[in-house]
């Protein structure tokens, strides 16, 4: 997937005459591109335009006109762009109250290791991102999240008759939910 380059970014005053129209193509794109995983945890797949906006967002929100500045907002914001063959996104751990989101952040410090795509027969296991000052006894709250699926599961992912699925086999957050057609149809787009 390509990543975002300097040459694609506005400034700032270009950037809010198209602002409302790009935001409202992105949201649309990210709901394609969103899974909820229970009650407690979502999962949107980043690509080429999710990430591209938040690079605008950012460098809108802080003001960001300093070249060095936007190359490290580009920089940052890329890694989120998946390797050829995989597919990435950005995994949302959402609880409410405070004291069980930082109780289950600690319990799902294994979770790292419980996170899978099934596609047919295949079992793909998430790789999560490295996070400044991660601590190994805990999850963040919002990880990003690699599926190494190689190029050649895209057809597996747009044959209906093939079962892809979410598994977590984690003891305290076990679920098997299928992808849906419209997911899996931009899954497949990303990997090929």
């Amino acid at each position: 997937m390509k990543p975002v380059e300097r040459s694609e970014l506005l400034g700032l005053g270009p950037y809010e005459q198209v602002r409302d129209r790009f935001r409202q193509r992105v949201i649309e794109l990210k709901k394609r591109r969103r899974v909820q995983l229970g009650p407690n945890m979502s999962l949107v797949f980043e690509n080429h335009d999710t990430v591209l906006l938040q690079v605008q967002e950012m460098l809108r929100t802080e003001r960001i006109s300093d070249e060095r500045a936007i190359a490290h907002e580009i920089e940052t914001y890329n890694d989120l762009i998946a390797e050829p063959g995989s597919v990435g996104g950005t995994l949302f751990i959402e609880y409410d109250d405070s004291a069980q989101r930082r109780t289950m952040l600690e319990r799902f410090a294994s979770l790292r290791q419980s996170l899978h795509l099934r596609i047919a027969e295949s079992r793909f296991t998430a790789r999560f991102g490295r996070h400044f000052g991660e601590e190994l006894d805990r999850l963040p709250a919002v990880n990003y999240v690699a599926f190494e699926l190689g190029s050649e599961t895209a057809a597996l992912l747009r044959d209906p008759a093939v079962r892809v699925q979410f598994e977590i086999d984690h003891p305290d957050y076990p679920l098997e939910l299928p992808l849906t057609r419209e997911l899996r149809d931009e899954l497949a787009g990303d990997l090929e």
